[in-house]
Order: C-alpha cells, then sequence, then structure tokens
C-alpha cells in the first residue's frame, strides 16, 4: 500500500471514530449537549433529546460512509458539522479554547477530502 493510501486510511478511520464517538453521546443524551440545544434554540429538554437522537443516527451515517466509501459531499458535510460543533462551544459560553482544542474535528475530514481530490464540478461531489 502506497504513502496516499495510508494517509487515507488514517484519515477515515479518524473521521469515523470522531463521528462514531460523537453519536454515542448524542444517543445517550448528553445533558451538556441538551443544555446547550435549550440554550440555541429556546426548544424543551424532550425535543433538545429528540434532536439529539437525529444527531447521533446521522453521526453514525457519516462514521459508516467514512469506512465504506467517503463520499466528498459527505466529506465536507463532516468538515462543516465538526467547525460547527466546535464552535459552539464558545457560543454557549464554554472557553475559546474548547474552540481551538477542535480543530481536528474539522481538520481531519477537510484533509481527507483534499487527499481524495477537492472536486471539479458537481457530480464528482457525489463521488
Amino acid at each position: 500500500m502506497d504513502t496516499n493510501k495510508k494517509i487515507e486510511w488514517i484519515l477515515r478511520v479518524a473521521v469515523a471514530g470522531e463521528f462514531f464517538g460523537h453519536a454515542m453521546f448524542a444517543l445517550q443524551g448528553k445533558a451538556q449537549w441538551a443544555g446547550w440545544l435549550i440554550k440555541l434554540f429556546g426548544v424543551g429538554n424532550a425535543t433538545a433529546l429528540t434532536i439529539l437522537t437525529v444527531i447521533g443516527v446521522a453521526d453514525i451515517v457519516v462514521a459508516l460512509i467514512m469506512l465504506l466509501r467517503p463520499i466528498r459531499v459527505v466529506l465536507l458535510w463532516a468538515a462543516f458539522w465538526g467547525f460547527a460543533t466546535a464552535l459552539v462551544r464558545p457560543i454557549v459560553g464554554e472557553s475559546f479554547w474548547d474552540f481551538i482544542e477542535r480543530f481536528a474535528n474539522w481538520g481531519a475530514p477537510l484533509a481527507l477530502l483534499l487527499v481524495r481530490g477537492w472536486p471539479k464540478n458537481g457530480r464528482e461531489f457525489v463521488q
């Protein structure tokens, strides 16, 4: 296996692990995250837990796609979602360093997207 394939697999496993781990916290209804949803969107606890369940399932799907066949549009979503969820921390009052510490959450999917090749057209985003 050449070096680029090794790098790709390391990134695939890293992104899958991140999304699977976050999915487990979301499916467990992590109280801190539910609190953030309540604070950000003004929803009740039951709604926040439902949103976390949807997020957890979506994160499992992303993790599986990373392991089976990374699709560029999903990699772009993973980079966006990783950035957004890292940015939530200072927005809800956590330390800015909590955002900085999570750069890998969006950097790894972005790096994998670049390793796989930035799409030249819309069709390549779904390949």
